[in-house]
């Protein structure tokens, strides 16, 4: 694929004019609020991973309406002061995985805690209570006609608890605690660090769920197609539709996040499109970065992103 977006000196200056609910910010005080009112009820279960360098755990918390999430904890063995804490969220359609898939971290001297997401996966965490089996797509407008019952609604709050719980785990550091991702994940952290004050830093790479109409007006891949073919079924709710997303576009949390951020974007990408990242790039309220992959699609910068992530870390979390 050619480059098909705004060429680089028009991202730098984009900021479109967007419009953002005018009680967005009571909506996740009222939703973090509630939310809060359960109890985290963490559980930690040793898990042999069969890897003696790590430390590991199968992990449970309450998240959203106190509905109960998987996560796996890895730090590195032996370890006896607190160490930074990675929370790191997931891609479109993913899970946690298993432990042997996120030992970037723990063998940086890290610890990680990994969120599921909830109906997507393996199917560890289910969305809604009786609905045990995973979904591969249409999450995306799951509820969309309503705020209050849009999934995301539910999959932020889960991680913003997640954080809550980071700030809480043994041998962490509560001052030291960074949420990560990309894709879906670096749309979640986005929102994250939006959202919750104790966030020391964030890597957010090729992020979705930001700039969403926009975004259906210029790809026609999914997930974002997803809108598109729903817009299109329902050509009376549109308005609707992006009423809702207004409370769950990253660049409204990005003009509310204050700690440092390192962003990715690959300029090829027809996914994530890289104006896309630049509406909240530009509106980013902390000090921040952008590593730009020129040729590259929604990779970015794969396996080559953490030589650039690790001595951002090492210096943010000095």
């Amino acid at each position: 694929m050619a480059m098909f977006d705004l060429p680089l000196d028009r991202l730098r200056d984009y900021r479109p004019e967007l419009t953002e609910p005018a009680d967005f910010d009571a909506f996740w005080l009222g939703t973090l609020t509630a939310a809060r009112e359960h109890d985290l009820a963490a559980e930690l279960t040793p898990f042999d991973a069969l890897l003696p360098g790590v430390e590991v755990f199968d992990v449970r918390f309450s998240g959203y309406d106190g509905q109960r999430v998987a996560a796996w904890l890895l730090r590195p063995a032996g370890s006896d002061s607190p160490r930074p804490c990675v929370v790191q969220f997931i891609g479109y359609g993913g899970g946690r995985g298993r432990p042997h898939e996120w030992l970037l971290w723990p063998a940086a001297g890290y610890a990680v805690l990994v969120v599921d997401s909830r109906g997507q996966g393996d199917g560890d965490t289910p969305d809604l209570a009786g609905d045990t089996t995973p979904h591969h797509s249409g999450l995306l407008t799951r509820g969309v006609l309503d705020p209050a019952q849009y999934y995301y609604r539910r999959l932020f709050t889960d991680a913003v608890r997640a954080v809550d719980l980071a700030i809480t785990l043994p041998g962490v550091d509560p001052d030291r605690i960074v949420v990560a991702g990309a894709s879906q994940g670096g749309g979640i952290a986005q929102a994250v660090a939006g959202l919750h004050p104790r966030v020391r830093g964030a890597l957010i790479d090729v992020p979705f769920l930001t700039h969403f109409r926009h975004a259906t007006e210029i790809t026609d891949s999914y997930p974002y197609h997803e809108l598109s073919v729903f817009c299109a079924t329902n050509r009376e709710r549109t308005d609707q539709v992006f009423h809702t997303l207004g409370y769950f576009d990253g660049v409204h949390f990005a003009a509310r996040a204050t700690a440092p951020a390192l962003y990715s974007v690959g300029l090829m990408d027809d996914v994530c499109p890289p104006s896309t990242v630049y509406a909240a790039f530009n509106r980013y309220a902390g000090p921040k970065q952008i590593q730009i992959w020129p040729y590259n699609r929604h990779e970015g910068g794969g396996s080559y992103m953490a030589p650039v992530q690790l001595p951002w870390l090492r210096d943010v979390l000095a």
